[in-house]
Order: C-alpha cells, then structure tokens, then sequence
C-alpha cells in the first residue's frame, strides 16, 4: 500500500508543479532532506514569481518508533504503534490580493504493532483564502469539490465542506480561515482501493479548482491600500498555522524539516492593533464571507 500510495504522491507533486510553473512563468527551486529518525522529503518552492509571491509543494515521508502527540492525541488508541506518513502539501501566497491564497494536502497513514493488523487511513482537501471574494470563484471552487466527491456519495460533499468549515475555524476570531472547500481524515470505511481512488482525485482535482480562479484574476488592477489589506489579512493565516493546525504540529513533533513546514507561512504580513475597515468598504464585506455558506443551493 505505502509504495503504491508515495508513488502517486510523487507524480502528484511533480504534475501540481508543472501547472503552477505554466501559470507563473517562473521555475519551482527543491530541496531534497533526510530525517535523522527516518524518512525525508522533496521541498519545492517558487519565490517571487510574476504571480505567486511565494508558492510551497511538499511532499515527504517520514516514519519512526512511536506515533508523535498530536497524532495520539487525536487517535490515543494508537499510542506505542510504529508509524509510516507520506504525503503532498501545498500553500500558494500570490502578489495580487485579488488572486485567493490557498491550501491542499493528501496524506496516507500507517500505524503497526507486532501481533496485531496495521491500521491505515488517507486525508485530505484543499481550501481557499480570498482577500476580496468573487462569487464566480468561489461558486467554481466549490462546484468542483462538489464533482470529485459527487461519485462516491450523494452527501460526501456536505459531509466534507461542513467538515473544512468547522477545521478551519479561528475560534479566537470567531470567523473561519476563508471560504472552505472540503476537509477529511481518517478515511478507511471504503477498503484501500476505494480510498485511494478519492484521495487521486482530491489531489488531481486541486489545479481543476485554482487555476481557473488565478487566470480569471491575475490581470486584476490592486491599489497599495488593497495590498495592505492582504498583508493585514495574512495574520490570520500566520495565527491559524501556528494556532490550531495539526499537520504543523505533526510535523514539528515528528523532527520534520522545520523549513518545510514553515513554508506554509506567507513571506510578508502584518498586524494591526484593532484595525477595523471602514463601514460598507471592500474590505467590510469580507467579513460576510467569513461564515459557513451554501454555495451552490444543495
């Protein structure tokens, strides 16, 4: 299961790559690292290009002894079982406010005890992150999350959008981190080929959702106050990261590239002590995109 799962990943990393270089017009650099404790990864990642103000594709696979906290805090009954974890992970922060920054992921786990059957399970999805939303793009976004997960269950979107909502909440904000998309873990209810199946095309179906929406933008005009506005709303990206994310903590507890998993963070941002947009602006009406939706009348 794990080879046939990192080759995919592999040649899933390399495909999302291709697309983003054929959109920026720009080169992804990579760096390749080892795990002292096992494991090790591929680190790609476009800086400064003529679009994405700094692009991460990583894929990796680590494994070791004992499973780490964060993955036992969310299954304890893991606890003492050895691990395997291989998978892509992809955060995009474009120059253009008007261009969305987004998420994705696909992982596989193994946890193994001697005397005993491994348990296994895939997660995943991808989520988007406008400054100043388009209803087109998010309608898109969504309508396409909504063909990947209509095949294999009439209520597997609702299922997973309700999920992305509710994981990428900021509680401290009371808003969530964007605009949604669909979220899962834990996925083993299926048998493995049918797993695999959905996570492929979760994977596959991230360019399908993004790169319409960064075509239909990039030729957007943004003024400097709009810009300003982006970097503001970065924090809550930054704060959301180092908050509640658990792939970055599976990451840190794991020994994991700390470059790496940082990547996620935006190359610029800044706070601002009780900014508050002026009534009826652009920037107020973000606010209204910031909890849960039906976007497409289901």
């Amino acid at each position: 299961m794990l080879e046939q799962v990192k080759h995919f990943f592999q040649s899933l990393q390399e495909d999302i790559c291709a697309t983003l270089t054929e959109l920026d017009g720009n080169p992804f650099e990579q760096d390749q690292w080892k795990r002292e404790e096992g494991g090790g990864g591929r680190s790609r990642v476009l800086k400064n290009g003529k679009l994405f103000e700094q692009a991460g594709v990583n894929y990796s696979h680590v494994y070791g002894a004992n499973m780490p906290a964060s993955a036992t805090a969310h299954r304890p009954e893991l606890k003492g079982r050895s691990f395997n974890a291989c998978g892509v992970s992809l955060v995009i922060h474009p120059h253009n406010p008007h261009i969305p920054t987004t998420h994705a992921n696909v992982r596989f786990f193994i946890a193994e005890k001697e005397g005993e059957e491994p348990v296994w399970w895939f997660g995943g999805g991808f989520d988007l992150t406008p400054y100043y939303p388009k209803d087109d793009d998010v309608v898109h976004w969504h309508q396409t999350a909504l063909d990947i997960c209509q095949p294999f269950g009439d209520d597997l979107y609702d299922k997973y959008k309700k999920w992305c909502d509710e994981y990428f909440y900021l509680k401290h904000r009371d808003e969530t981190r964007g605009v949604g998309g669909i979220f899962y873990d834990d996925l083993n209810e299926w048998g493995f080929e049918k797993c695999f199946e959905f996570t492929q095309e979760v994977g596959r179906g991230f360019c399908k959702a993004y790169a319409p929406i960064v075509n239909a933008r990039k030729a957007d005009l943004y003024t400097e106050q709009q810009r300003q506005f982006q970097l503001y709303r970065r924090g809550r990206y930054v704060e959301f990261n180092l908050v509640f994310d658990r792939g970055t903590l599976f990451g840190l507890q794991t020994g994991g590239r700390t470059e790496s998993i940082l990547m996620s963070l935006p190359p610029l941002v800044r706070w601002e002590y009780q900014y508050s947009p002026d009534e009826n602006s652009p920037e107020a009406k973000l606010s209204d995109y910031l909890v849960p939706r039906n976007w497409l009348n289901r």
